[in-house]
């Protein structure tokens, strides 16, 4: 029988902490190979957080290597600005496209973890903002694998654990304290063998040889009318249970909540664009009106046009200012 052997952790805002909170329990010579997706800034040392982690834990922590082998008893921590791959018994780095805006993905590790792994994989989530990681703990869950996600109301940020809890039910919802306990139990635990849903397995080996074939992208969902905000591209949808989400032919990935606010920055862009353009106009026409001799006549036409550019600026003001207040509602209730 197999065990539980592969334990995939992701994390953002707050996660150092509370990783240190998790790994201080994990018994020595741990039957099984722990992975971190910790998101990182392209210019960070994933070193000084492994160094940091080292000393709170009996466990050998490092940051992964491109094609080395997965040793139990171990931590690996993702690269900065690289996608951590598990295969079946080797690690795969890859600059391959963000997904939800990040690199490395927890959803890229997670998925991949279950592609090859299926119920053999534990995964967690902790602390961290916006959306990452839902998509990938579904596709644990899709596998028969074990899911637990750090308690939100303890949770430094809850937007991660608070999300997958959203989306899905999970096996274990516990505060930080007690999730690297539960692991040094759930380690030693037999597992039947589950099949790993097709999609599944299809959308780990698009990620992992980068592919750029819209073919292959579309066979996971279909052709939807929206547009990848990072390369332009047309995005196929993709929807199992209520976790919706996009992928484009580049490989660029996003749940639905993600799009919605790249959307969103797009049209707040677009509005201060405007906006400027509309405030340069009206500094042309009052220049003309004072530089440039003109008719009562023809003035009267210009102090019009600049009322109506007042009109339009202060419109596109109230449309910013109120989706900014719109947001900040919608923060605060769901930070309630």
């Amino acid at each position: 029988m197999n065990r539980h052997d592969i334990v995939v952790i992701g994390t953002s805002a707050g996660g150092l902490e509370t990783l240190i909170t998790l790994i201080t329990p994990l018994e020595k010579n741990l039957p099984a190979a722990i992975f971190i997706v910790l998101h990182l800034s392209a210019a960070s040392s994933a070193e000084s957080i492994v160094s940091t982690l080292q000393k709170y834990t009996i466990l050998p922590c490092k940051v992964a290597e491109a094609d080395e082998s997965i040793t139990y008893g171990t931590i690996y921590l993702a690269p900065a600005d690289c996608h951590l791959i598990l295969t079946d018994n080797h690690i795969r780095l890859t600059k391959g496209p963000r997904e939800n805006g990040f690199r490395p993905s927890i959803d890229t590790l997670f998925r991949s973890a279950a592609a090859y792994h299926g119920s053999r994989t534990i995964g967690v989530i902790l602390t961290g903002m916006l959306y990452d990681g839902i998509v990938g703990m579904d596709a644990i869950r899709r596998s028969k694998g074990i899911t637990i996600v750090q308690d939100p109301s303890e949770a430094t940020y809850r937007d991660m654990p608070g999300n997958v809890l959203l989306q899905m039910e999970v096996n274990y919802n516990v505060p930080a304290v007690e999730i690297g306990i539960l692991v040094n139990e759930l380690v030693y635990r037999q597992v039947e063998k589950h099949p790993i849903p097709d999609d599944i397995k299809a959308e780990a080996a698009i990620v992992e040889r980068i592919t750029t074939s819209t073919e292959n992208v579309e066979e996971l969902g279909e052709r939807s009318a929206f547009i990848c905000p990072d390369c332009g591209g047309p995005l196929s949808q993709m929807k199992h249970g209520n976790v919706v989400r996009f992928r484009c032919h580049s490989g660029h990935a996003y749940v639905a909540q993600t799009l919605l606010e790249d959307k969103d920055r797009q049209l707040e862009e677009t509005l201060w664009m405007a906006m400027r353009i509309l405030e340069e106009r009206k500094n042309m026409l009052i220049s003309m009106v004072n530089q440039i001799e003109v008719s009562t006549a023809v003035q009267a036409i210009y102090e019009e046009k600049i009322e109506e550019v007042d009109e339009y600026v202060n419109r596109i003001k109230r449309v910013i200012m109120q989706d900014i207040s719109t947001h900040e509602v919608l923060r605060k209730q769901t930070e309630e």
